[in-house]
């Protein structure tokens, strides 16, 4: 467990040698920022009756917590990548990564020691969010249940994401090609239960059942569903199999 850690430390204090760390932590505070204060100004405007409820209550984890989640899961499709492309790629382009195979590491240690390491930096990430939260406590009074499942499924779907792009970093030496790659693969999942709209009744289930934000929606409703956190925990160690077997074939290779 040392060396994972140690790897993880590494890992981390690499995001903030360089720029990276900086920007995705600044994009994703402006970014969360942003849809905060404008699903806030909806919930305001609903609650001065603007909007006609049908004498249904305002209710903040309703108009304010579940649209400001599935929002923040949108950002994260896009930001994640850039936390991820440089893992393997970089190690690769530098000529580095022969050292890390050659070290008296198991593949194991090194795959779990990158992933904490970006899972590091991400849960830092969601670390900032909370003082927006604490301003609704401060000012409101939202439900606790659906703000812990709602933060552990951006939790869980983070590293899906996060194990999806180790994955592919560790398949290429070119951090953008990683980057953009990433990206296109996460969104496939995350439109696979649209793309099941217009199947058949068993293609739709199984499409449905695939999708990554089908399984996140539960948690933005305050719903902790152990399906779901299956379908995460093995999208998770999904990812770090492929990348098990790609650094194998880099052994071989080598």
């Amino acid at each position: 467990m040392g060396n994972v850690l140690a790897i993880a430390q590494k890992e981390l204090r690499a995001y903030f040698v360089s720029p990276i760390a900086y920007v995705l932590v600044v994009c994703f505070a402006l970014l969360f920022g942003y849809f905060y204060v404008a699903n806030l100004n909806v919930m305001v405007q609903v609650s001065m009756g603007q909007f006609d409820l049908g004498g249904q209550a305002v209710n903040i984890n309703e108009f304010m917590i579940r649209p400001l989640l599935g929002n923040t899961g949108v950002v994260l499709l896009f930001l994640l990548p850039m936390l991820t492309m440089r893992s393997y790629a970089e190690e690769k382009r530098s000529g580095t990564m022969e050292l890390l195979l050659t070290a008296p590491l198991t593949d194991l240690q090194i795959i779990l020691g990158k992933f904490f390491g970006a899972m590091a930096l991400y849960v830092l990430m969601l670390a900032l969010t909370l003082i927006h939260i604490g301003v609704l406590f401060w000012y409101g009074d939202p439900e606790w249940g659906p703000l812990v499942s709602g933060y552990l499924g951006l939790l869980l779907m983070g590293g899906a994401f996060i194990s999806i792009g180790l994955a592919i970093s560790s398949m290429t030496k070119n951090q953008i090609v990683a980057g953009v790659s990433t990206f296109a693969v996460l969104l496939l999942f995350w439109i696979l239960n649209w793309l099941g709209d217009a199947s058949g009744s068993v293609t739709q289930a199984v499409l449905a059942y695939l999708s990554i934000l089908e399984h996140f929606d539960d948690f933005a409703r305050g719903v902790i569903d152990t399906s779901h956190v299956t379908y995460y925990v093995s999208f998770i160690v999904f990812g770090l199999f492929l990348t098990a077997k790609s650094m194998d074939i880099e052994r071989w290779n080598g």
